[in-house]
């Protein structure tokens, strides 16, 4: 099937989400744990020292597959869409992870290693947490109480952490701060953490507020899953007021012509290097924000110019990744897929809004 073939709804690929969210999360090994070892006598497994996050490869690849088993769940949940009959182990999963005794312990180790997974895994960690507490499963939604003391270490690690930092982070990989701040602005507004969402705010608008000529010609490198420009524009979306953002995104996007190479599916010449199958994360990552960043633009008035130069470029580069976010390589298929449906629902919730 070629790339134009592939069917972009989620109702094309639910069950096959389903299938590689089970082998991820019931996947112990191998696991890349990045936990600093402090003496002889340190030698914990990763289930030890993560109870609720030792699958999937690593922390962080576990913390948003667990996000992609609620999303699934939550679409079986207001869907006929059953999973292809896995909606009731994938629900087990999530309730057999997520409970409040492991979830105290995740907290137990951030709060004792407080620059560990910062800011990706801790982006994730918010996002996880604001969809179980919002789950349209009630079985998912039930597990939200357990998310407090979790949810309470992120929110002091990520203002401590904008509080001492005078300069973002603008790499395409997990470093990236406009990536991990958009996911904890999101969340923040969801579980209802006002001050977080302003310190976030205001953090994003220090930062990026006057950026101007983004250098687009400059992205990518071999190994990059996010694009540092489309990851802030995606991010002052959500800070700006409609109208002002659209000011802003016109001055951002000033080097951006139609055609450009950022605007088109990467190449993947090795899907079996674990650093070069990045670049289809990068693919729906930017599908994702590209979407995003069109819809906001269209809310406040824009037809033409920007929006015309972006919009192509969408499905394209969802197209191409998707088919790796399910394939028989795991280096892909630990993380790939919750990009995936990030994107499709980007796309899908457009669709929605124009029709």
């Amino acid at each position: 099937m070629s790339r134009s073939d592939v069917s972009l709804d989620r109702s094309a690929w639910a069950s096959a989400f389903a299938r590689v969210v089970i082998g991820n999360l019931e996947r112990e090994y191998p696991y890349a744990a990045q936990h600093t070892t402090v003496g002889p006598e340190d030698r914990a497994l990763p289930v030890e020292l993560h109870p609720a996050f030792a699958t999937s490869y690593d922390w962080h690849s576990s913390v948003h597959m667990h996000w992609l088993a609620a999303r699934l769940a939550a679409y079986a949940s207001t869907t006929s869409d059953t999973l292809g009959g896995l909606e009731a182990q994938v629900t087990g999963i999530l309730e057999a992870h997520l409970t409040a005794h492991n979830l105290a312990r995740e907290a137990e180790y951030l709060a004792a290693t407080p620059h560990y997974e910062r800011p990706y895994g801790w982006a994730w960690g918010f996002r996880l947490a604001a969809e179980v507490s919002t789950s349209e499963a009630p079985a998912i939604r039930a597990l939200a109480p357990g998310f407090t003391p979790f949810i309470d270490v992120l929110e002091d690690l990520t203002t401590r952490w904008v509080q001492n930092a005078a300069y973002p982070v603008r790499h395409d990989v997990h470093s990236n701060s406009a990536f991990g701040l958009l996911l904890a602005l999101d969340a923040a507004r969801v579980l209802g953490r006002a001050e977080l969402a302003e310190t976030v705010s205001r953090t994003a608008r220090a930062w990026f507020g006057s950026d101007a000529g983004w250098p687009f010609a400059w992205e990518r490198s071999g190994h990059d899953f996010l694009s540092a420009g489309f990851a802030e524009a995606d991010l002052m979306r959500a800070v700006l007021p409609a109208a002002e953002f659209a000011g802003w995104a016109d001055g951002f996007f000033s080097a951006l012509e139609p055609g450009d190479e950022v605007l088109a599916p990467a190449v993947v010449r090795d899907e079996n290097d674990p650093q070069q199958v990045h670049l289809f994360g990068l693919d729906l990552s930017r599908a994702g924000s590209a979407r995003r960043v069109v819809d906001a633009l269209r809310d406040a008035g824009a037809t033409g110019g920007l929006v015309e130069t972006l919009e192509p470029a969408v499905e394209p580069l969802l197209a191409a990744g998707l088919a790796a976010s399910v394939g028989e390589e795991y280096y892909s298929t630990h993380w790939l897929a919750s990009f995936a449906w990030d994107a499709m629902e980007a796309r899908e919730h457009a669709a929605l809004t124009v029709g």
